[in-house]
């Protein structure tokens, strides 16, 4: 499923990795988004200094069937603003008031912008491979392990048995112990992080389904995956915390958490309802524990 927006989201996630002449119409785009809409391709190309085989080949970069493609998707991000403002830098001396409002809004806007790019029908796989799975494994290293490590609380949960270990060595040596019936998820905004990418590259050639859960664009990663789920953030050196990224994969694990539960609505609130429990009677035996210490 195609949605009408996105266009300029997919420019600034791409931008970097395009060659001289596809950047130069990226970057008019971006700084004149109203004015390419009431362009043609040869006007385009004019405007930009490119050609416009330039342009065509952008819109294959971006992943979209065409031009007219292209003007939609941008046409539809001029209208959709969602309320948001756009990325705020965080600088030196801020008041705690700016950060809050910044830090806020970047997160918002981040979120805002994977829903633009997010592919449902890739999402719905995603969904329909992780509830046929026998095991399911999240691979990511640093801040994604953390995400990882939520998605498998989550399907825990639900009487899914999945597996996120910290440590490398022991991810590449699960991975290949997958078989056609499990699903190895890999997470890693950059795409190119080499430990996530071994332990998917395995799992694949193991026969497993793979999901990827990556920046925009085509990445190492992405070669390797079989559902890729694109998701958009910034992130620049002072947000070298992933911070952004970080919520947006953490929105994506939502969405194919409550996917997979929403399938089977009745014993998914069972097995909550029971790990609810549990915890609710763990937590007032140690109470006890506590007061009679």
């Amino acid at each position: 499923m195609s949605a009408i927006h996105g266009g300029l989201v997919r420019l600034r996630e791409i931008l970097e990795g395009l060659n001289p002449s596809e950047k130069k119409v990226a970057e008019y785009v971006l700084a004149h988004p109203g004015r390419m809409i009431e362009l043609s391709v040869a006007q385009l190309a004019e405007a930009s200094g490119a050609s416009q085989a330039a342009i065509i080949r952008l819109c294959k970069s971006m992943g979209v069937k065409g031009y007219q493609d292209f003007k939609l998707k941008v046409a539809g991000d001029l209208r959709e603003t969602g309320g948001v403002q756009g990325y705020q830098e965080i600088r030196p001396q801020d008041s705690i008031a700016t950060i809050v409002q910044h830090v806020s809004n970047n997160n918002i806007q981040s979120i805002h912008d994977t829903v633009k790019i997010l592919d449902l029908e890739q999402v719905s796989k995603a969904v329909q491979a992780l509830h046929q799975a026998k095991r399911i494994y999240f691979f990511g290293i640093g801040a994604s392990n953390l995400i990882g490590q939520d998605a498998q609380q989550k399907f825990l949960r639900i009487n899914r048995t999945c597996f996120c270990f910290a440590d490398p060595h022991v991810q590449l040596a699960s991975a290949v112990t997958l078989t056609e019936e499990d699903v190895a998820v890999g997470i890693s905004y950059s795409g190119e992080t080499k430990e996530v990418i071994a332990a998917l590259k395995a799992a694949r050639e193991n026969g497993a389904v793979t999901i990827g859960i990556t920046k925009y664009g085509s990445t190492t990663l992405t070669q390797y995956t079989d559902i890729p789920l694109c998701i958009s953030s910034t992130e620049n050196e002072i947000r070298s915390g992933a911070m952004s990224s970080r919520i947006t994969q953490l929105n994506v694990i939502d969405i194919l958490y409550l996917g997979v539960a929403s399938n089977n609505y009745e014993q998914s609130a069972m097995y909550l309802d029971r790990s609810r429990q549990a915890i609710r009677e763990l937590e007032n035996g140690m109470a006890k524990f506590n007061h009679k210490s």
